[in-house]
């Protein structure tokens, strides 16, 4: 037996006019209503023909594979005309929202009965034959899909993916005060962390300015094939759960129809006249609070009025319901009576004329024009989009005198820019951000708008809160909620801008993914108007992590985004600050596109006017001719970079390089709009061969110091000519509590690294380099203390260390005798040394030619200084008398103090032995040094298989 309780208060009647309920002819019209939506959403799932059941039902009228969910489709529509009665009544602005996946059939029902479907699409009619076109395209290849698609007028949330449908209705509702947006949720879905996190969303709507979110939890028992958990626990625990969320319950539970229709229609209107209450009392007085907003609680069967049995297993009320309740209807005689039996139960001929049309006394309760919730323009966003309102970008430029001088933080003068843009787009532009706006330098905003806050205030708030009941800054530490926010926002028309940390980007990806796919599918529909375009700034970038470390080092979101549809998604990284302006004025007002903006937030160099800044993202990459000496000739080499940092490591490897080579040929390229680099036949950016082949040669080396993960560019650039010249730098998992520059060297995108890259590249200068290449690694390795100590080429930085010679006993440089190894003491110099110097020990430099081990000099170093464990940390001192303990088990008290023991003969064989242990992988290591012996295997020029087969060579030439 139906029932209905609630914990609201009583409506004021001095205020808001008391509901009356429905009569019982209303009632007898809506239960005949949502027979026939019943009836339609059953024969989308198993009719291709006689789709009124004018003759008695054959195999040939059922299609031949079966495709649907029955199980939600029943509750979605009794939701669905409840509230188009209400709408009639109070002449309300609503849309509806169906969270439930696969429950398209109980909402596509109603948007052909009302008529909005055969408008969109003509050749679903409201006719016997549009009937059976409407059937027989549900779910066949390039028909109707089972979702909410972007293809159903109305909808603004497909579903395909559970859990943002409370958030996307909360978004539609912002800035919308007189909207009222109903959102049915599944109690699978209420399952789902974003959809549990965000009941937390009514803390956040002003009831002054915004419209208001009807939320109805479907609880109908069961998922696919287990129990729900909100409909397995007590009455009593449900509405606490609520309450405790701030929310008003009211319940409808039951099976009756009859009793379930009146029950229903009492409380959903209690729960409309409640929220025109709220708005009114906050509209008259002027203060905006938080508001205890009403919600429906419906309980009712799963699969409700279709089969109760099938072979004597229960299907209504149970999983079995889910999708296809019949499943084997052309093997089966029984089962296809029973199916004919079910759809009859429904009298359609009582429901449709003989043309098939809904017969006029039902047509009549179905709201007329624009308040049709499938053809209301808040659900086609396009329709009610105002273009967004900007300053000139040029005004918050950073003054650039000369490139490479001044430094700036990227994304302050953005936040000016922001802060101006809401001023002048107060009811339509908002920001979003998981508590990250201040920490991400765009606080200016604050100067327009505070961050939203309807919940208590204390007075510690006052001194920095920049809390506000009329913000217009979102800011919740959930990125789901905020991305269901910021997209249903913008689906409904308007205008925003999202900023989070980088490495946490992964956590909105599935969102990303699920938006991508509805504005591609958009993009096809003529009907659907363009909506503003999703702009992320991801930032608080991989290489400045100075403190949170490893965790918060992940370029890697925008190798997800590279994955969906050319024609929506774009990426820009800008090199400064005034390229980020540019790029972030066109973001904003482009449409149907997903942009997203790599720009760290940290003091960087600044580069560019904003003239020469707009015509570089003008092109979307460019020759920079200040760091380039080309012109007029063919390179010897390109260096590509894309992302602040890496431009800055390789534009002090090419002064490097410049000043040991001067007459080396560099072409230097930047690239701020990163699908540039793809063919021009696979995205609109790309560029052609031709031109593509004009900038980066076909033949010399390129050297592309990269923002992400490097991979990332030879999947862009595969099949241009020059690929098998491409060598590209980028992030290659080795992080930790770094310093900038340590983080490079780590990763091998720093200056010195680069410089060696052309080095080895450059035919010519294989051999001629070797002097600058010696002079880059002792820039790059440990002084005597273990730290490192690199020159900055680009602008102030670090301590330049000391060609540390092995020739300190050579009189002529103040010595006694010349170290062990060298060749003679009359030709000890440091120009003519042959080894290279790594703190407190010496290795050979350039080995003999064909010896196992080359690489134990100058690769071997670059191989050392990027050693990750804690016992090779560059920064804390260790040498290889600290990582021989490690690997050995040696403890600090068993060395003799003073002077290092690797420099006694003793020790130098020791070394050898734990060197020859490690590449030949005898010694047992802990987990922490396993990648320390690949590094050695990789030094001594061996790849893993070589090991055992060569381990005779192999300690020959250690021995050596």
């Amino acid at each position: 037996m139906a029932q209905a309780t609630t914990e609201a208060k009583p409506t004021d009647a001095k205020t808001v006019m008391a509901a009356e309920g429905a009569s019982s002819d209303e009632l007898r019209k809506m239960d005949a209503y949502w027979r026939a939506c019943t009836y339609l959403a059953a024969g989308m799932i198993y009719l291709r023909a006689n789709p009124l059941l004018r003759t008695p039902l054959k195999p040939e009228h059922v299609k031949q594979r079966l495709l649907g969910h029955w199980g939600t489709s029943p509750g979605l529509s009794f939701t669905y005309i409840h509230l188009n009665r209400l709408i009639n009544k109070y002449d309300l602005d609503a849309i509806f929202l169906a969270g439930p996946g696969h429950g398209a059939p109980g909402v596509l029902a109603p948007v052909y009965l009302e008529g909005t479907y055969s408008e969109v699409y003509p050749n679903k009619s409201e006719d016997e034959e549009g009937m059976t076109e409407f059937f027989k395209e549900f779910s066949f290849p390039g028909g109707i899909g089972s979702h909410c698609t972007p293809e159903t007028p109305g909808s603004i949330h497909e579903g395909g993916e559970l859990g943002y449908s409370i958030s996307h209705a909360f978004g539609a509702a912002f800035d919308n005060p007189d909207l009222l947006v109903a959102v049915a949720v599944g109690d699978g879905e209420a399952e789902t962390g974003p959809l549990a996190t965000s009941w937390h969303s009514n803390k956040f709507l002003n009831p002054i300015r915004d419209g208001a979110v009807l939320p109805v939890l479907h609880l109908n028992g069961y998922k696919i094939n287990n129990p729900t958990l909100l409909s397995r626990i007590s009455h009593e625990e449900l509405r606490d759960l609520f309450k405790g969320y701030g929310w008003t319950p009211y319940f409808v539970e039951g099976d009756d129809p009859k009793a379930m229709h009146q029950q229903m229609a009492s409380v959903m209107e209690d729960c409309v006249l409640e929220i025109r209450r709220i708005q009114q009392q906050a509209r008259e007085s002027g203060k905006a609070g938080r508001a205890r907003w009403p919600m429906i609680v419906l309980r009712s069967p799963k699969g409700w009025t279709g089969p109760k049995q099938v072979d004597g297993h229960k299907v209504e009320g149970f999983w079995r319901a889910h999708q296809v309740p019949l499943a084997s209807v052309h093997e089966n005689p029984a089962h296809l009576k029973q199916l004919e039996d079910w759809l009859r139960s429904y009298r359609p001929e009582e429901l449709f004329d003989d043309k098939g049309r809904l017969i006029p006394e039902l047509k009549a309760i179905a709201p007329k024009g624009a308040r049709r919730m499938s053809a209301n323009p808040h659900a086609n966003g396009g329709l009610v989009r105002k273009a967004l309102r900007t300053p000139d970008f040029r005004d918050y430029a950073i003054n650039v005198d000369k490139p490479g001088q001044t430094k700036a933080e990227n994304t302050r003068p953005l936040g000016r820019f922001l802060r101006d843009t809401m001023r002048r787009n107060m009811t339509s532009f908002r920001v979003f951000g998981p508590d990250e706006t201040t920490s991400n330098k765009l606080d200016a905003i604050y100067e327009a708008s505070k961050k939203l806050w309807l919940a208590d205030y204390r007075a510690e708030d006052a001194d920095g809160g920049e809390l506000s009941p009329d913000g217009r800054v979102l800011e919740m530490l959930s990125e789901h909620t905020l991305e269901g926010f910021y997209e249903g926002y913008l689906l409904s028309g308007r205008h925003g801008f999202f900023s989070t940390y980088e490495a946490f980007a992964h956590i909105i990806g599935s969102m990303f993914n699920q938006h991508a796919k509805w504005l591609e599918v958009s993009r096809e529909l003529p009907w659907r108007a363009p909506v503003s375009s999703l702009n992320l700034l991801i930032t608080s970038t991989v290489w400045r992590q100075d403190h949170n470390g490893f965790t918060h080092q992940d370029p890697g979101f925008i190798d997800l985004v590279l994955n969906k549809s050319a024609d929506v998604c774009r990426i820009y990284m800008p090199p400064d600050a005034n390229t980020l302006l540019s790029v972030a004025d066109h973001c904003l007002k482009s449409t149907n596109y997903i942009n997203v903006i790599v720009s760290d937030k940290q003091q960087h160099l600044q580069y560019m006017t904003m003239e020469q800044a707009i015509e570089h993202c003008t092109k979307g990459l460019s020759i920079w001719p200040q760091a380039s000496n080309d012109q007029g000739s063919e390179p010897d080499v390109v260096m590509a970079t894309a992302g602040d940092i890496p431009t800055k490591e390789a534009l002090a490897a090419v002064m490097m390089l410049r000043e040991s080579f001067p007459d080396l040929k560099i072409r230097f390229i930047n690239v701020v709009d990163l699908l540039k680099l793809t063919p021009s036949t696979e995205h609109p950016h790309g560029l052609s061969d031709r031109d593509f082949d004009s900038l980066f040669t076909t033949d010399k080396p390129i050297i592309f110091n990269f923002h992400g993960y490097p991979w990332l560019i030879h999947r862009l650039t595969y099949r241009r000519t020059n690929h098998k010249n491409l060598h590209v730098r980028g992030y290659k998992e080795k992080g930790n509590i770094n310093t900038p520059l340590d983080l490079a060297i780590r990763n091998q995108i720093d200056r010195f690294s680069l410089a060696i890259d052309v080095i080895d590249r450059v035919p010519r200068l294989r051999v001629a380099g070797a002097h600058a290449t010696c002079r880059s690694i002792a820039r790059a390795t440990p002084t005597s203390t273990g730290s490192t100590s690199p020159r900055s080429i680009s602008g102030p930085g670090h301590k330049s260390m000391s060609h540390r010679c092995c020739h300190r006993g050579d009189p002529r440089l103040g010595g006694r005798r010349p170290r062990r190894g060298c060749r003679t003491a009359s030709d000890a110099s440091a120009a003519s040394c042959r080894h290279t110097h790594l703190g407190r020990y010496t290795l050979p430099a350039r080995p003999p030619p064909g010896a196992l081990v080359r690489g134990l000099g100058r690769r071997a170093t670059l191989a050392r200084r990027a050693r990750r464990h804690p016992g090779g940390d560059l920064r804390h001192g260790r040498s290889w008398q600290s990582d021989r303990r490690h690997a050995t088990g040696l403890q600090a008290g068993q060395q003799p103090g003073g002077r290092p023991a690797l420099r006694s003969p003793e020790a130098g064989r020791a070394r050898r032995r734990v060197i020859r242990d490690l590449v030949l992988g005898t010694l047992r290591l802990q987990p922490f040094e396993r990648g320390h012996r690949q590094r050695l295997h990789g030094a001594a020029g061996l790849r893993r298989s070589d090991v055992p087969t060569r381990e005779r060579r192999v300690s020959a030439a250690i021995a050596r």
